[in-house]
């Protein structure tokens, strides 16, 4: 079912919409609609393929078909006036994602990666002699009975964010959805570490849906950042899924290896390390236990 951008107009805080089948970047047109001038705020770019997508540290985003690929380009005013609070901003768009898709997954722990991905809790059983994964039954006859190894758990990756600062401080918001593409036309090196709604609810969803009540979400999450940030801070942490989880952190030529404390009242993640509490307000995770 493709997008209707008159709903989106008529039901969220988006001034203009535009949708493309096919586009690079939904980040980088968003940013050129901004060099254009662009006056119509917030404008929504949407796009049912990206051929460039791209996420933290220079990643590539990948976007499947039936997902949810889209940018909103903003003013400083919208998300926070106070430079200061822009740091927040990717955690505030992550608890508006968790809150918007947390209901089409009852019963499924969803949460927040530092500093600003979406991930969601499954639990699977790990052959060891294969390394095959989510295998619902086990097949295996030893010694007379089945025998299953352990259920294991880990977090998939449900949704990436990307935020860029304009030079005039107009806010690019760049958000990933998996929703109605599926793990398994993922490349093989993603298969393992990507969730998806349709995969894990079973069913398909009406993107436009999930869309307006994301972006009904991330408005209330604007407001509240604008006016108490330090509870977007709070739910941010509460939500944190890295919580006890020993991380390496990389910024620039710097690596960070600590045990994740949570993420403090202006945003920065709290990591124990042999040298002390240490916070930080940039980095890309390049490994996690």
């Amino acid at each position: 079912m493709p997008i209707d951008a008159v709903r989106l107009m008529r039901e969220t805080f988006v001034a203009r919409v535009e949708h493309h089948p096919t586009l690079g970047s939904t980040n980088d047109r968003a940013a050129q609609c901004a060099a254009q001038g662009a006056k119509e705020l917030p404008l929504l770019v949407v796009a049912d393929a990206q051929t460039a997508g791209r996420g933290r540290g220079g990643s590539r985003w990948w976007t499947g078909p039936g997902s949810l690929s889209f940018s909103l380009l903003v003013d400083a005013q919208t998300v926070a006036a106070d430079a200061d609070r822009s740091p927040l901003v990717a955690l505030a768009v992550a608890v508006a994602v968790v809150d918007a898709v947390a209901t089409l997954l009852p019963g499924r722990q969803v949460g927040i990666h530092w500093p600003n991905d979406v991930h969601v809790r499954v639990s699977h059983r790990q052959y060891p002699e294969t390394g095959a994964a989510d295998i619902p039954v086990c097949q295996r006859m030893q010694h007379g009975r089945q025998e299953c190894p352990p259920l294991l758990a880990d977090d998939r990756k449900l949704a990436g964010i990307l935020v860029e600062v304009l030079p005039d401080r107009r806010h690019v918001i760049g958000i990933g959805l998996n929703v109605n593409n599926t793990a398994a036309d993922a490349p093989a090196e993603l298969r393992g570490t990507v969730a998806t709604l349709r995969d894990l609810a079973r069913r398909e969803h009406d993107r436009t849906k999930v869309l307006v009540d994301l972006l009904r979400h991330l408005q209330q999450q604007f407001s509240q950042l604008r006016d108490d940030s330090k509870k977007v801070a709070a739910r941010a942490d509460s939500l944190c899924l890295q919580r006890g989880q020993t991380i390496t952190l990389e910024c620039g030529n710097r690596r960070t290896t600590g045990v994740c404390r949570g993420i403090a009242a202006d945003g920065a993640i709290l990591l124990e390390t042999p040298s002390g509490m240490e916070k930080l307000f940039s980095g890309v995770a390049i490994r996690e236990h």
